[in-house]
Order: structure tokens, then C-alpha cells, then sequence
């Protein structure tokens, strides 16, 4: 048996609410009901039935939340997406290395977006806002990550902020 074929990676400037993609993954709190940052973006462009599935989650297995460094789907609402993906990164800390739990992030996302049948799906930087994950590092640890998974969804697109994050993730990424 042959290995599964390789996934198109691509690193992009831009708004994660604004792609169109099969799967946009959400940097979620773990109530799953919103919050500031790309959680909040997804959230009001994505409408009230985001808000509402995640509810639904919350009132069944997630009543507790969901936990650092797993994901699950919800509808995309009106965003030009069909899923959303939730996942929730770690807070950073310099005392304790929960870098697992980033790396965690992405392919726990990736499986569901496999299990979806999505064709393409669309990153932010995970944990690098409020969550304050330091972004050379947090590059470091997607681009490991997701290489490591051997995804088998055609297209990866990591979409980030501002210049910064886009130079960052190049570098981890080894491309122009």
C-alpha cells in the first residue's frame, strides 16, 4: 500500500472569516459560545446557527466544554465555508511545555476535517493571540504538526493576521 498523496500547503495574509474552503478551523475558547479574537470573527459573520450547533454540542458530550487540543465540527453558518472546526489551543506558559497540545490542535483538526470528507481547510494561528503562544514558536509547532499528521485533506491553507505571523510561518514552513 502505498503513502496517501501529499497535501498542497499554503500560506496566505488575509481573514480566515473570508475564505472559501470546505473546513475554516476556529481557535475557539472551550465553552465553544464565542469569545474575542478569530472566535469571535467566526461567530458573528458565521450567524446565529454556529452559535446555536455549539449550544447543541454544550447541551450533549461537550456539557463541560470542549478540552484543550481536541476539535470538533459544527455548521459554518454564512460563512463561505461548510464546517467550522472547532479547536482549542493552550494558554502559553514558560514554567510548563503544553506544546503538545498545540501541535494537538492541528491534527485532531485534521482528522475531522478528514472525516468530514473536506477537500480543503483553512488554519489561523492558533493560541497566538490572547492565548499569547509566542509566534515563531507556535509556527514552529504547526508546521511539525502538520507534517507529522500525513494529512490526507488536499489542501491545507494557513491564513494569517499581519505580516509578522505570515514571515513567522514561512520560515517554519521553509517557503518563499
Amino acid at each position: 500500500m502505498g503513502s496517501p498523496p501529499r497535501s498542497r500547503i499554503e500560506l496566505v495574509r488575509g481573514d480566515i472569516t473570508e475564505q472559501s474552503v470546505d473546513a475554516i478551523v476556529n481557535a475557539a475558547n472551550s465553552s465553544l459560545l464565542g469569545g474575542g479574537g478569530v472566535d469571535g470573527a467566526i461567530h458573528r459573520k458565521g450567524g446565529p446557527s454556529v452559535l446555536e450547533a455549539c449550544r447543541a454540542l454544550r447541551a450533549g458530550h461537550y456539557g463541560g466544554g470542549l478540552p484543550t487540543g481536541q476539535a470538533v465540527a459544527t455548521t459554518a453558518g454564512e460563512l463561505p465555508a461548510r464546517w467550522v472546526i472547532h479547536t482549542v489551543g493552550p494558554v502559553y506558559s514558560a514554567a510548563e511545555d503544553r506544546s503538545a497540545l498545540l501541535a494537538s490542535c492541528y491534527v485532531e483538526s485534521l482528522r475531522v476535517a478528514r472525516e468530514l470528507g473536506a477537500e480543503s481547510v483553512a488554519f489561523p494561528a492558533i493560541s497566538t493571540g490572547v492565548y499569547r503562544w509566542p509566534m515563531d514558536d507556535a509556527a514552529r509547532i504547526a508546521a511539525d504538526a502538520i507534517r507529522t499528521a500525513r494529512p490526507s485533506v488536499p489542501d491545507i491553507r494557513l491564513v494569517l493576521f499581519d505580516d509578522a505571523a505570515l514571515t513567522a510561518f514561512r520560515t517554519a514552513f521553509d517557503t518563499p
